[in-house]
Order: structure tokens, then sequence, then C-alpha cells
């Protein structure tokens, strides 16, 4: 879990607006993520989870308000001053959105490759060393992506994130589509990662186990905005009808009472 009384902000959005068209995804959307916290994003299908985690990173410009990471506003930067700000997170997308033609360590040092211009030997040994930590055996580094498993294509898609040793790593939907051993064991790692290298983890997920196995908080989008934010069972208590059939309902009455016999996340790690 976070430090406790440590808040520094490290990802501040301000009266976002995105939009396709006329379409307005989030209109006056606050958000303020804290350094060395896990912090999970859930809404129902359309709340915009991904697009947010987007506009954070750089890749869909939002319509209105500011994107400030580590005290800088991202989108008033030049394209030189943002790559240099970029080197600061990595990201796991769905699925883990692997290069098929490259094998996983070639996956993991392409960002090596593409921002450090390290040596081959070197970007290799770093390679090597991201997808040990990322609970890959040594020989998947030779490996293609469609010769891995689902879970081990999200950890070669976390060993690459992992890459340029960031700050913050963003997570879309890490368990999605896992079966519920390999979520477990994945969500172990995030929060042994995060203790250990001092991480920010900002992730999407609908996946409740994960929330109680992982979240420092939780931030909920609803009606184009996060209607709320903090620890998981203060959310819980919101009377807001999707938060209640979300945590309440039968999926969520079962993830809390899995958090009670397991013990919660502080034993779990």
């Amino acid at each position: 879990m976070a430090i406790e009384g440590t808040f520094e902000p490290v990802i501040e959005v301000e009266g976002l607006r995105t939009q396709f068209g006329d379409n307005i995804i989030h209109d006056n959307l606050d958000l303020v993520v804290r350094r060395n916290e896990i912090i999970g994003v859930v809404g129902g299908s359309g709340t915009g989870k991904s697009v947010l985690m987007r506009a954070i990173i750089g890749l869909k410009r939002p319509s209105a308000g500011t994107v400030r990471i580590f005290g800088e506003n991202f989108y008033e930067k030049t394209p030189r001053e943002q790559i240099e700000i970029e080197r600061r997170w990595g990201v796991m997308f769905q699925g883990g959105a692997l290069f098929s033609s490259l094998t996983v360590a070639q996956n993991v040092m392409a960002p090596i490759n593409e921002h450090l211009k390290l040596p081959r030997g070197l970007a290799a040994d770093i390679a090597a060393m991201k997808i040990s930590m990322s609970g890959l055996p040594p020989d998947a580094g030779a490996k293609f992506p469609s010769e891995l498993s689902g879970g081990m294509n999200k950890r070669a898609g976390l060993a690459r994130a992992l890459a340029l040793d960031p700050e913050i790593v963003f997570l879309d939907e890490p368990t999605a589509g896992l079966d519920p051993i390999g979520a477990e064991k994945f969500d172990r790692l995030i929060v042994s990662l995060k203790e250990s290298l001092g991480l920010t983890v900002f992730m999407v997920t609908h996946d409740l186990d994960t929330l109680h196995a992982t979240c420092d908080r939780v931030a909920v989008l609803a009606e184009k905005r996060v209607i709320a934010i903090g620890a998981l069972d203060e959310v819980r208590r919101s009377d807001h009808p999707w938060i209640q059939e979300y945590f309440s309902g039968p999926r969520g009455r079962a993830a809390l009472s899995a958090k009670a016999i397991d013990g919660g996340p502080a034993e779990k790690d």
C-alpha cells in the first residue's frame, strides 16, 4: 500500500473534456494520482476508461482541460519535451500489444533502442532483466508472441512497459482473459513491483478481485466524470446506483468475501 501521509501528485487532470465528433466522452473531469499508489479506474461500458488513459499519455488530445504530469502541462510542451516526459512512464495495453514479428526480447528492447541508443549487448542484458522481473522464464525472450500463452503475453507486455525504468506504469485491463489463478499471480506481481520499484500504477480494470488485491484507491467514472474516488471500502459506501450495483452485487460480494478470507492485500504481498 502507499506510504501513509505521502500525497505528492504525479498526474493532475483538471476540467478534462474528450470527444469524438459530437460524442462527448468526458466533460469537466478532474483526477489526481499520487506518487507510489496503485489507482484503479472503473466504470460501466462506454464511460471512457481507456480513453482517459489515452488522453493522459498523449494518444488522444483533449478538447478542453489540462493534463499535468510530474507538474508539467503535457499538452503545452514541445514534441521533444513531451518525449522526455514519456520516457518516465511505461504502458501495457490490452493483451500486451506486442509486435508479432519480433521476439519477446526484441519487443522489450524496442523502447530501449528508440530512447537510449545503448550498445546492443547492454540493451539485451537490460531486456533479459526486465523479462525476469515480469515473471517469465529466461527462454521466453527468444520466443515470438504467437508462441506464448495469453498470460505470458501480458507479462511480456509488462516487461516492455518496464524497459526504461519508469516512474509510472499504465495498465489497461491487465487481467482480462486470464483464468483466476493467472489473474491472482499477476495481481501479486503488480503489487510486488510497485513496492520494490516505487512505482505509481494507473490501472484501468473491471476485475473486482484485482481491485481488492492491488489498489490503494479506486476512481469511478460515470456521467462523463469521476463521481467517486478513495479507498475501496470508502467508495463502496457511495449511494450512487452504479456503484451499488457494481460493488454490492453478487460479483462484488464474492470479491469482498475472497478478500476477507485471504486477509486483504497486506497479507498477499
